[in-house]
């Protein structure tokens, strides 16, 4: 097992520093794609780059999206030779402490996504804690697979190959905020086990958020739509699935 950190950065170069500092205690790299920042917040990125050997960066020249960030953080994970990447995001929410967790059940687990759901403090907003449910029993529903505790927390470790494989094929994933959703039942549909871990969140008041109401829900709406057509097709493979899951128990 060879792995890599990987950080999509949109409007977060600010705190950027302080994830990878949490990060330098695992001795691993740590690719980190700027997804086409402005020049504030790439001064900080590049500053990052710079002062910790550890990183490796790669640079969107316009804002693709988490989607399109992800998966070009991937394909420079198989162009090294990683064979897993750990997700997490930059913005400092998410706790640095369980990657070890989170790295010892993917040792055990190494075919499996390792697939982080989140504990929340008092700082969580409501109707993020409310509305996300929705989200994953709907992912439960088109990829027949009970075993999903969360589809929207980005704190996950992917192996790489069948995640390249998957955009090597003529695939469509959300580029912004249907990714996690997306790629997450793209890869169960194709057979990856799921493992679930927790992992604390905490939003800061002064945080950035880079959700927006009204576009993000029509892409996540979409992502919702496509994935029913796309379930529709495959009932014959989600049977087996099941299947093969129920024997296994």
């Amino acid at each position: 097992m060879k792995a890599a950190f990987l950080i999509p950065v949109y409007n977060h170069g600010a705190t950027l520093e302080a994830v990878v500092q949490q990060l330098l205690p695992y001795k691993m790299s740590v690719i980190v794609v700027d997804d086409g920042n402005d020049e504030k917040n790439k001064a900080f990125i590049s500053a990052v780059a710079q002062n910790y050997k550890e990183v490796i960066l790669v640079t969107h020249t316009k804002n693709k999206g988490k989607g399109q960030a992800m998966n070009s953080g991937v394909k420079k994970a198989a162009e090294l030779g990683f064979t897993h990447i750990f997700q997490l995001d930059a913005d400092g929410q998410h706790d640095t402490a369980q990657c070890g967790l989170f790295l010892e059940e993917s040792l055990k687990n190494p075919d499996a996504i390792i697939n982080g759901y989140p504990q929340y403090d008092e700082s969580a907003p409501s109707h993020r804690k409310n509305g996300r449910e929705i989200s994953n029993g709907f992912a439960r529903f088109v990829t027949w697979n009970k075993n999903i505790r969360d589809v929207l927390c980005g704190f996950r470790i992917y192996p790489v190959e069948p995640y390249a494989k998957l955009l090597a094929s003529p695939v469509f994933l959300d580029s912004r905020m249907g990714y996690d959703v997306d790629i997450l039942v793209h890869l169960l549909w194709r057979g990856l086990p799921i493992v679930n871990c927790p992992v604390k969140v905490t939003y800061p008041q002064d945080g950035v958020s880079n959700f927006r109401l009204v576009r993000d829900n029509l892409h996540i709406a979409g992502t919702f739509t496509r994935l029913c057509l796309g379930m529709i097709v495959r009932i014959p493979k989600l049977a087996v699935q099941v299947r093969r899951r129920n024997g296994k128990n």
